[in-house]
Parts: structure tokens; C-alpha cells; sequence
């Protein structure tokens, strides 16, 4: 393995970047229900991260590691929480520490870990790890002596299974940490190894606010997730959804139709939704979207613009969903359908186009402006509907994620060539499909607040633009 250092590069921007990294090397353990602790203080952003991807419960496990007398930097030990003590007798010996001095070092560092103990948990419990699989996350393992600590106190506790997850370590304690660890995880396992601090560009000092401040938006953060997802259940129940076949010529293709119900309230409109790139009504990100969107009082039609042998066609060639044409053509097909329906007819209509759907979106609007009111793009591709840009009249926001520089690129030069009412959000750290920790639901918060503005609201489209 190449010492990278040595060429002056580095792994990570810093921690919260890690933690990105590291999640996504922990996904597999979303099902089994993690609880996520990290390591104060500096594991603490990185563990923020973890949680956040995982959907999981997150708290701190305190640890200090014992510094020799003359160079506390050099760990000879580590104390945790509910008394956990690792104790080097290697490197005692090697800076000259004799065992009568470790008492007084040992009660210091104890002192501490209680004191940041109530400063953290501000007098609450911690997190009852019994039988669960836990994940200790640190930024990153020199001689692991306060991962060994804090894996020590958790089988005490009666920890199920302990997972040790780190971005980057030094290869012989990683080795030495997974005899004790039922796991680790560690994408970054390092020979040339001096320090963490070596790997990351900005490694300021985490501190105790920080601490505090990432662990009360963990919980805070946790808990809406959590109220949206009851939410989500209790609209499912109540909603009325029909699958429905919309004719386009000899051929028909398939949705689902959702209106949601609130009380005697009419939804606010209707928003169909463009798929493109070989996706359809199933997706789980468009199906992630339309649920957010109907929380918020939209009905939504998530809808095939392909049939069946299509699609067949298309997985093999892969030529058909570069066929805006075609998939404006079916698009607006369903526009007209959805005025003749019952449920829908009195309804004002948007569109939500992702990838090819959004040039597809973009397409019927432009040939429809009496029926479409509002347009939303995900990480779309506008620049395929060049000819038609300047002729779309209904209100435009595209939504590109920060990290898809290509397509931010074009969705810039397509946005300068619309003259309608737009906007163009891009969602820091986010890659084309949007999978990064809230990413998501900031698209789902952007498009129904774009929508519930410009959908049943009776203004002049006089061209606004913000960027």
C-alpha cells in the first residue's frame, strides 16, 4: 500500500467527509436496527454522519485515553465510562512509566470522563445497548486504546454485537482491534500511519459544544424523521389510491393515482410525475417524493411512460428513454386524461421530471402551457429539451445535486435559456440519484413547496428568476 501522505494528499475534506464515506460502507446494517455511538470528540461528527445514513439512534461513549507524564499525546492506556480500564505495558515501559505513577494518571483521566459524561448527556441515561448491535465510530485508530475501552464497557453493558467503524487506521491496531471487536470496518487501513490528524485536510479540534450540538441534532432530527414516517402511515390510510391505464393510441400505459385525504380538503393539485433513464412508477426515490408531496396536501400520478415490451425494448438498447419525444408525447397523453378524470379533472397540474423525464417535462409544458401550472426537475437533464426551453411559460425550479458537476453544468446552461418565473437549488454533497443522508427530503421539501406556490394560486406568470 502506498504511504498516500507522503505525495501531500489526503483522504478525507475532514470528519463530517469521513463519515460520509464511512456510512456508506455501513449501510448493509440498516435493517438490524444499529444503535451508532461515537467516541468524544472527535468521532462525534463522523458518527453524526453514520447515524444519519443508518436512520439510527445515536449517543456518545466517553472515553479518555491516559497520556505518559512527559508526552501525553503518547497513550499508555484508556479509561471509559462504567469504569472500563486498557492499560499498554508496552508503551509503559517504553516512555519510563512505572505502575505506581498509573493511579494518579487513571484517577485524572476518570475525573474527566464523569465530567463529560453530565456535560453531554445533560443528566440522561445512555442508551440501553442490551443485546443490540452497536457501532463504535471514531475518526480514526492510531494504537486503538480508547476503542478497546469503550468495546470493553459495552460487553459490559451487554452489548449484542460490536461493529468498530472507522474511516482510516493504522493497519497493525486494526489487526489488534478485530481480536477484541466482533468486526471492524475500516475502508482506509494504512502501514505508513503517524497520526489521524495526517489524513484529513482540516482536522480542527472538535469541541464539547460541537459534542453537544450534533448529538441534540441527531435526536431532534431522528424524532421528525419518525413523526413523518407515522404520518406517512396514518395518510396511507386514509388515502384513496387506484391504479388506472391511460390510453395512448393502441397502447396504454400504467400509474397509480393517489389523492390524499385531509378531512373535506380538496388536494392543493396534481402532480405527475416524468421518469426517465429506465425508471418508472416503482422507483423508490419518485415513490419516496410522491409520499412527501401527498403529506403535503398534492395528489400524485406516478406513471410508466413506457409499456411493458417498452421497457423490454429499452433495458436491451437503452434508446427509448433518450426518446424525449416520445416521452413528451406520452406525457402530455396523460395531462389529458388526467382532466377528463373525475378525481382529478378540476385539479391544477405540475410536473416532476427526473433525469430524461425532466427534458420530457419540460417538452409538454412548453406544448401545453394551458394545462401545466408548475415544473420541477431532480437531477435532471433540461439541456435535451433545448428548442423548447424558451417556450415553457409554467414556473421552473431545477434541483441538482452539489457533486453532479456535469449535470450541474448543464442544468446552468439550461436554465439560462428559460424565460419563465425559475429557480435553480443545488443540494450540497448530493450525487445524481440523491442518496446521501437528507438529500432526499430536501429535494421532496423544495419541489412541494414549488409546487404548493405555484399550483391553485391564480397569478401572472411574469418571468422571475433566482438562482
Amino acid at each position: 500500500m502506498s504511504p498516500t501522505w507522503l505525495a501531500g494528499e489526503k483522504l478525507f475534506r475532514d470528519r463530517r467527509d469521513a463519515g460520509r464515506e464511512l456510512a456508506a460502507q455501513l449501510r448493509k446494517y440498516r435493517n438490524a436496527k444499529p444503535i451508532v455511538l461515537g467516541l468524544p470528540r472527535g468521532g462525534v461528527p463522523v458518527a453524526y454522519e453514520v447515524a444519519r445514513e443508518l436512520d439510527a439512534p445515536m449517543d456518545v461513549c466517553v472515553v479518555r485515553k491516559i497520556g505518559a507524564p512527559d508526552e501525553p499525546e503518547l497513550g499508555i492506556g484508556a479509561v471509559a465510562e462504567d469504569g472500563a480500564l486498557w492499560v499498554n505495558r508496552e508503551a509503559m515501559t517504553l516512555v519510563g512509566v512505572s505502575s505506581s505513577k498509573l493511579p494518579k494518571l487513571i484517577e485524572a483521566q476518570r475525573a474527566e470522563v464523569e465530567a463529560r459524561v453530565k456535560r453531554f448527556r445533560k443528566g440522561a441515561p445512555p442508551l440501553d445497548v442490551h443485546d443490540r448491535l452497536v457501532l463504535v465510530v471514531d475518526d480514526g485508530i492510531a494504537t486503538g486504546g480508547t476503542v478497546r475501552a469503550a468495546v470493553e464497557t459495552l460487553r459490559a453493558r451487554g452489548a449484542g454485537r460490536i461493529v468498530v467503524a472507522v474511516p482510516v487506521g493504522a493497519s497493525d491496531s486494526i489487526d489488534e482491534i478485530a481480536a477484541v471487536a466482533d468486526e471492524v470496518v475500516c475502508p482506509h487501513s494504512e502501514r505508513a500511519f503517524f497520526a489521524v490528524g495526517q489524513w484529513y485536510d482540516d482536522f480542527t479540534a472538535t469541541t464539547d459544544d460541537d459534542v453537544i450540538e450534533l448529538l441534540d441534532r441527531a435526536s431532534s432530527e431522528r424524532k421528525k424523521r419518525e413523526r413523518k414516517g407515522r404520518e406517512r402511515a396514518e395518510l396511507t390510510s386514509t388515502s384513496h389510491q387506484r391504479n388506472v391505464q391511460i390510453p395512448v393510441g393502441d397502447r396504454r400505459l400504467e400509474g397509480q393515482l393517489t389523492i390524499a385525504a385531509r378531512g373535506e380538503a380538496k388536494p392543493t393539485g396534481l402532480v405527475i410525475f416524468a421518469h426517465g433513464s429506465g425508471s418508472g412508477r416503482h422507483s423508490p426515490r419518485n415513490q419516496f417524493v410522491a409520499g412527501e408531496l401527498q403529506r403535503q396536501g398534492l395528489a400524485t400520478l406516478l406513471l410508466d411512460l413506457l409499456t411493458q415490451e417498452e421497457e423490454v425494448v429499452d433495458a436491451l438498447t437503452g434508446h427509448l428513454r433518450f426518446d424525449i419525444g416520445l416521452l413528451a408525447s406520452r406525457l402530455v397523453a396523460a395531462t389529458e386524461w388526467a382532466r377528463q378524470d373525475r378525481e382529478t379533472r378540476e385539479l391544477d397540474i405540475g410536473y416532476f421530471g427526473a433525469s430524461t423525464g425532466a427534458a420530457a417535462a419540460l417538452i409538454g409544458a412548453a406544448e401545453r402551457p394551458e394545462l401545466v401550472h408548475a415544473v420541477v426537475s431532480r437531477g435532471g437533464r433540461p439541456d435535451l429539451a433545448e428548442g423548447w426551453l424558451g417556450r415553457v411559460k409554467a414556473p421552473t425550479l431545477l434541483i441538482v445535486g452539489g457533486a453532479d458537476r456535469e449535470v450541474v453544468r448543464l442544468n446552468r446552461e439550461a436554465f439560462a435559456d428559460l424565460q419563465c418565473t425559475k429557480e435553480l437549488e443545488i443540494v450540497p454533497h448530493a450525487t445524481h440519484l440523491f442518496p446521501e443522508p437528507g438529500a432526499l427530503e430536501r429535494v421532496a421539501e423544495l419541489a412541494g413547496g414549488w409546487f404548493k406556490s405555484h399550483l391553485g394560486v391564480r397569478v401572472p406568470r411574469a418571468a422571475q428568476i433566482r438562482t
